[in-house]
């Protein structure tokens, strides 16, 4: 140790680290494409129906090591090993790591579906986060203090995400991680065909990261996304909420009835809860239109 002062960390050094953890998680996913190995795990039922793999494990170990070098006191909260490391409390944060989102997707050998992500989160707040496509190394996020979200790509092109809040849903597709017959029958007349008087142009089917394919809304590809009810753990979630709020997307759930949907805080937590409701993810211009919608096709 030497006794000169480096001065205070600032909102963009934090953001220049995050995006280069993601970049270097990113190249060691992308190194173990080809030999890897896979191990199961227990998933958040209890089972033991899940995996992770060795790639999981490398990226992981990128994100630990910087977090741990480049921000002493923070905390970790990542899925691999059930890793926890406690925030100081003078410091009160900590780091939400998916070193691999799509493990599946990846053991598969998919060219599409294979995410990386990194968030950083200040009580229930997500004030950083960076979502990594693995075989696009593009990256979604935003840094400390930015009301922007950026998608940069491998060359380094950045450009500002934002809304087009001129279409309608009715002109856009909704995204969903399951079939429309999986889901509650009200779900099932929402995305209904327009000539059935549905909400939405159509419906789009996404497997593997979660992230990955949420970056599809905010990259205007489609204009909602439709979850069932689901664990919430926080390596998923933060990321996800962080920029979907920083973009003004809002999430809403559904009354018992069907007839109205409230709209939920997107709060992170530290630890794994259940939902048990679908969540519709819409930008907050598009509300009215939902509004309209129930009026005049639920009773």
């Amino acid at each position: 140790m030497t006794d000169v002062n480096y001065g205070r960390i600032n909102p963009h050094a934090i953001g220049f680290i995050m995006k280069e953890m993601v970049r270097r998680a990113i190249e060691a996913i992308r190194a173990e494409r080809f030999a890897f190995e896979v191990h199961a795990k227990e998933g958040n039922n209890g089972e033991m129906d899940d995996i992770f793999t060795s790639a999981d494990r490398a990226a992981q170990e990128i994100y630990v090591r910087m977090i741990r070098e480049a921000f002493p006191g923070y905390g970790i909260v990542a899925e691999e090993d059930h890793l926890r490391v406690e925030a100081d409390p003078s410091i009160g944060m900590f780091f939400t790591v998916d070193p691999l989102d799509g493990t599946k997707a990846f053991k598969r050998r998919q060219s599409h579906g294979i995410g990386t992500m990194i968030a950083l989160v200040r009580g229930t707040d997500v004030i950083a986060a960076y979502v990594g496509d693995v075989m696009t190394r593009e990256i979604y996020g935003f840094r400390p203090e930015s009301d922007k979200v950026h998608r940069i790509s491998e060359y380094g092109f950045g450009e500002t995400l934002a809304v087009d809040e001129r279409a309608p849903l009715q002109d856009q597709c909704v995204l969903m991680r399951e079939r429309p017959e999986s889901h509650s029958k009200l779900i099932g007349r929402m995305v209904a065909p327009r000539d059935s008087k549905g909400l939405f142009r159509g419906v789009e089917i996404a497997t593997g990261s979660i992230g990955v394919s949420t970056a599809r809304l905010w990259k205007g590809e489609v204009g909602a996304v439709l979850l069932k009810p689901q664990f919430e753990t926080p390596w998923d979630c933060a990321p996800i909420y962080g920029i979907c709020e920083r973009m003004g997307f809002e999430m809403y759930v559904p009354n018992l009835e069907g007839n109205h949907w409230a709209r939920c805080d997107m709060q992170i937590f530290d630890n794994t809860r259940p939902c048990n409701s679908e969540q519709l993810i819409i930008h907050s211009s598009r509300f009215p239109e939902l509004m309209n919608w129930l009026r005049e096709n639920i009773h």
